[in-house]
């Protein structure tokens, strides 16, 4: 019996099981959306832990991008007058 079966099985939830085949349909929609593994060569050869690691890196390297132009966005907006139409449009552009 498997690890992951044996777990289902123990778990007070009702079908929160996920099969096999859908695992590997989740890693393959994974494997096209990651630059770093899509723009490889030798990208069909990728294990499944080294799409989901790469999928870490990848949304990691996005929160740092987001927390970076937030940054320079507040730090815009603080330079800006507030009642210049930059500053407007600077706002109407987080809303």
């Amino acid at each position: 019996m498997s690890t992951r079966t044996s777990r289902s099985r123990r778990s007070p939830l009702p079908s929160t099981t996920i099969s096999d085949h859908q695992i590997a349909d989740l890693i393959s929609k994974l494997h096209q959306l990651i630059p770093q593994i899509r723009n490889r060569r030798s990208s069909s050869t990728v294990s499944a832990s080294k799409v989901l690691q790469e999928t870490c890196n990848f949304i990691r390297s996005l929160e740092r991008e987001v927390d970076d132009l937030s940054e320079r966005l507040s730090e815009l907006l603080a330079s800006t007058d507030p009642e210049s139409a930059q500053a407007a449009i600077l706002r109407s552009l987080l809303m």
